[in-house]
């Protein structure tokens, strides 16, 4: 199995020193060919809209757009989250539109206002996961299709899955928790399908 992160901006380098610790080879994505023969992509945290005018002018969008259709794995940490959803509340980043959710950027504040919290995401029971939320986008709109993982207390979908697509506000590659990235390999693992209901 090989796992691309895509690395024009944000913190790639710890999504690949976590898949490195599961054995897993990877590979830093910065041009549309770097996207071939991988089983799976993971979009990072970051600055959301440097992060679309970069995948803009490196001629990324549509391949990755193309990559989730065909079934591939694809996993929006953070900005990755906002990048994968249909539609966001604010006019910028333009997102990639392929994830039946809506979600709003920054909604807990600024960076002073950045919080952790135990959630119990379903699939890595028993134990809670420690989330790391840092300017963390949230989900305001969850399609029929798509699964929530997991929420906050008061409700609000911070991990969803649709199909062969992934998202969560926080960010798993700051803690040394490594399981929702083996769910993301596991997911990565399965036969492609295009975007549905989660198996």
């Amino acid at each position: 199995m090989k796992i691309g992160v895509l690395a024009v901006q944000g913190d790639f380098a710890e999504h690949i020193a976590i898949l490195r610790r599961l054995n897993v080879e990877c590979r830093e994505v910065r041009l549309p060919e770097q996207l071939e023969g991988i089983d799976g992509l993971i979009i990072p945290g970051g600055e959301s809209t440097t992060l679309s005018r970069l995948m803009s002018i490196y001629h990324l969008r549509e391949p990755v757009q193309a990559m989730a259709a065909q079934g591939k794995a694809v996993w929006g940490t953070c900005a990755g989250m906002i990048m994968l959803a249909h539609e966001i509340t604010e006019a910028d980043p333009v997102p990639l539109q392929v994830m039946d959710i809506g979600v709003r950027r920054n909604a807990f504040g600024r960076q002073i206002d950045s919080f952790e919290q135990d959630l119990d995401i379903a699939g890595l029971e028993p134990d809670p996961f420690h989330a790391i939320f840092i300017r963390a986008p949230v989900v305001i709109r969850v399609g029929q299709q798509v699964k929530t993982l997991a929420a906050l207390p008061n409700g609000q979908a911070v991990a969803v899955r649709q199909g062969n697509l992934m998202a969560t506000a926080f960010h798993p590659e700051l803690t040394d928790d490594t399981r929702l990235h083996q769910y993301f390999l596991d997911l990565a693992a399965e036969p492609a399908g295009p975007p549905g209901r989660e198996s």
